[in-house]
């Protein structure tokens, strides 16, 4: 086993690094003193790690446009406009997304739309701000968009989102293209096929391209490759028999990252050249001219650049009454599951090391814990831990950029910790800790 001291430099962001004095700093920022200013938790976000994620996702692809970041992963104004900086495409999955992006002056015709229950507001705010795609997730989506859309005098773009029945074999909560689930309109029964030609027959509207996803936390592309012959079947047949040649492919993504040390790092070019090869091979067959492929890399560039620091509080030995196991060391820190419900969610891992300091206890069997008032409050189940940490110590929890702070929570009537971004050895608040004071301004007397 690797020295404790270490940081796993394909886990930890690229600028990442423990210093002789035993501190490790983000982007040369050292991560305690942003406990000491910001509070325990505090998020920490490598801006020149994110940047350079979003670029070698775009050279990957071939075109940054191409490119859709999650804004369900994490997404607040300055994250916005990095992305827009970057020239990606950016997603949006509810109203209030759309709204920040908005509000930070991205591109709308760069925004694709997503959800399976869109509003009649919020199908308004797209079509009245002119985003890129909206992606039809219902036949039911397809009149209310179109009526909406007819009632502004303009013609939107849109893709219908297929369900092409693939197992990518990732978690059942994130598997998201096999028939038993909420989103997209089915392959199998014709339905997608029907989709297209109600959409041929929509004044207002107008196809573009087909829409997938596979899943989520996906290292490889052999889902992807799946989904997308069958789907090029598809686009054989809107062409034949409706004489529609669409433009654009957008296979999803739910690229994976790598959480904790055993976990091997995602390749992005090779995915890339698989993904594309894979398609233009199955369009040849097909005799079909290839759609442009879009992605949607989902936690890929989001969910590496950050890490999550804390202060540990209550050290305690528990009796297991397991055999290999006989006591566990808990070390509970200030947040939890309001700041990370990850693994209480999914059972997620996640790489954790002390970061004001060299430890040199011997490793000892350990585990993360929160503060809230559930049991199932556990950062981190099951590791090894020097045993010489202590209260006051401060850990840190790398690859939480993505899926923490945006299903974070206010249970325990816990604050939404504040969240900074670091580069070149400067600090730029990006998000304000949240208050007492915050929580009680809801109040109605």
């Amino acid at each position: 086993m690797s020295d404790f001291n270490d940081l796993p430099a394909h886990v930890w962001p690229r600028n990442a690094q423990r210093q002789e004095d035993g501190v490790v700093t983000v982007a040369g920022v050292p991560l305690p003193e942003l406990v000491e200013e910001f509070g325990s938790p505090v998020m920490v976000v490598d801006e020149d790690d994110f940047r350079s994620r979003c670029q070698d996702m775009a050279a990957a692809f071939g075109a940054p446009e191409r490119v859709h970041y999650a804004g369900k992963a994490f997404l607040c104004k300055r994250i916005a406009q990095w992305v827009n900086e970057e020239g990606l495409a950016l997603d949006v999955a509810s109203h209030n997304e759309l709204k920040i992006a908005l509000a930070a002056d991205f591109p709308a015709n760069r925004i694709t739309v997503h959800g399976n229950n869109k509003s009649n507001n919020f199908l308004t705010s797209c079509v009245t701000n002119g985003v890129g795609h909206v992606v039809l997730d219902s036949s039911q989506e397809i009149e209310l968009l179109d009526m909406v859309a007819r009632k502004h005098g303009t013609v939107q773009r849109v893709l219908i989102r297929v369900t092409p029945g693939v197992d990518a074999h990732t978690h059942e909560f994130i598997a998201t293209s096999h028939e038993d689930q909420k989103f997209g309109i089915s392959l199998a029964t014709g339905e997608a096929f029907a989709a297209a030609q109600a959409c041929l027959n929509a004044e207002n509207l107008e196809l573009v391209g087909l829409h997938c996803h596979v899943g989520s936390q996906v290292f490889d592309a052999e889902g992807f490759k799946l989904a997308a012959e069958r789907i090029l079947g598809l686009y054989k047949r809107i062409h034949n028999e409706l004489g529609m040649a669409l433009e654009e492919l957008d296979l999803g993504g739910g690229f994976g990252i790598p959480y904790i040390p055993t976990d091997t790092a995602l390749d992005v070019n090779a995915v890339a050249q698989d993904l594309l090869h894979a398609v233009q091979l199955v369009a040849d067959e097909l005799e079909i001219d290839p759609p442009t492929v879009l992605v949607e890399p989902g936690r890929a560039i989001a969910g590496p650049s950050t890490v999550t620091a804390y202060e540990i509080g209550t050290v305690k030995d528990v009796v297991t009454g397991k055999g290999d196991v006989p006591v566990r060391r808990y070390f509970s820190v200030d947040g939890g599951l309001s700041d990370n419900i990850r693994p209480a969610l999914y059972g997620a891992d996640y790489d954790a090391r002390v970061v004001g300091r060299f430890t040199e206890g011997e490793l000892i069997d350990a585990r993360i814990v929160g503060s809230h008032c559930e049991s199932g409050d556990i950062l981190i189940e099951e590791d090894k831990f020097p045993s010489d940490v202590a209260s006051g110590d401060y850990v840190a929890l790398a690859a939480t950029g993505a899926y923490c702070y945006s299903m974070s929570s206010r249970y325990n009537a816990a604050v939404r910790p504040a969240v900074v971004a670091v580069r070149a050895g400067n600090t730029k608040p990006m998000l304000r800790r949240e208050t007492i004071e915050d929580i009680l301004a809801l109040d109605v007397d």
